[in-house]
């Protein structure tokens, strides 16, 4: 569980470098980004091991949630959670499912489309390339995705900042000095991830009601 997290902290990191340029509006910059990310071997094999190691992340939750659950079946007479760990800690299963959640839509919205769907062509230096942007933005011009989008960035944000300090301590990598400046690196690393891709929606939903 720890291991597959901090290795998709890395993806959301080359993830979000790779959106970027929807948000300056730079649309063969990111077509041409993401024809590279489709169709480059290497790339496509990192790709294949991400969603495996994505879906081991996920039944490895599940199988946790369940497992706390059924060593304590009853409640807690009296409990105070908040006086024993953060509500992001306390919350990790339900965070981890509205992130589920989202993964299900976006795949939809995007890869689905990219791969089965039918994608405007852009011509780049005499090469035809997807358009993948234009189905990017286009989907941020519709209110209700925006917002799930969002929304889901808040909780990914919120999965990230109590995950990520909680994978050095599950790999037994915790020391009196390192740990706290971990945890204020997890921190500071889930706002910048939620913010960044919660940012890009938001910006290009706006220009659409202002044009």
């Amino acid at each position: 569980m720890a291991l597959t997290g901090l290795f998709l902290c890395l993806f959301l990191t080359v993830h979000l470098i790779g959106n970027l340029p929807i948000l300056f509006g730079h649309q063969e910059d990111f077509n041409l980004y993401a024809q590279f990310m489709t169709t480059f071997p290497l790339i496509k094999v990192v790709s294949y091991g991400n969603m495996a190691l994505l879906a081991l992340h996920i039944v490895d939750g599940i199988v946790l949630t369940v497992q706390n659950r059924k060593a304590r079946p009853e409640g807690y007479k009296s409990y105070k959670g908040s006086a024993n760990a953060s509500w992001a800690s306390r919350s990790m299963a339900l965070l981890g499912m509205l992130t589920l959640i989202f993964l299900i839509v976006h795949l939809k919205s995007f890869w689905f489309e990219m791969k089965f769907g039918h994608v405007p062509m852009m011509d780049i230096d005499g090469a035809q390339v997807k358009d993948l942007y234009t189905i990017t933005t286009e989907a941020f011009h519709q209110t209700w995705y925006t917002l799930l989008y969002v929304i889901c960035m808040i909780a990914l944000g919120f999965h990230l900042s109590h995950g990520i300090s909680s994978a050095f301590q599950s790999m037994g990598w915790s020391h009196p000095t390192h740990t706290p400046r971990v945890k204020l690196f997890g921190q500071a690393f889930a706002v910048l991830i939620s913010f960044g891709f919660a940012i890009i929606p938001l910006f290009v939903w706006f220009q659409y009601l202002n044009a």
